[in-house]
């Protein structure tokens, strides 16, 4: 064989040898961009216990907080869904909302004395 340069070598195989371990990933997981400020409510359907694709309904919420509140209190303790968590889920909320909360940068003090 005739004298090959390692790089191109390494070019070849290097995303396929036999140190490699190549294991099972999210692959439809979404990559995370930082823009989409939304909390989702999900909610188990009774009826698709059976069926683990059709199972949970997602509700994607964008708007204030007290309106966000109002609709977990409904979807969650009015609708006869589980009105015993009915409070953790708002203290869920609550936390999520404020996590999605950018912080607004403050004015520098100077520390020197004048």
């Amino acid at each position: 064989m005739a004298t090959v340069p390692h790089s191109l070598v390494w070019e070849i195989v290097r995303k396929n040898n036999s140190f490699l371990i190549k294991q099972f990933g999210n692959g439809n997981a979404k990559p995370a961009s930082g823009k989409e400020v939304a909390v989702v409510l999900s909610t188990t359907k009774t009826k698709k216990q059976n069926k683990p694709a059709s199972l949970h309904h997602k509700s994607v919420m964008r708007k204030e907080s007290r309106k966000m509140a109002k609709a977990v209190k409904n979807q969650v303790g009015d609708n006869y869904y589980r009105p015993d968590l009915t409070k953790p889920a708002l203290a869920r909320l609550s936390a999520v909302y404020r996590s999605l909360q950018v912080a607004k940068s403050g004015v520098k003090k100077n520390r020197q004395a004048n």
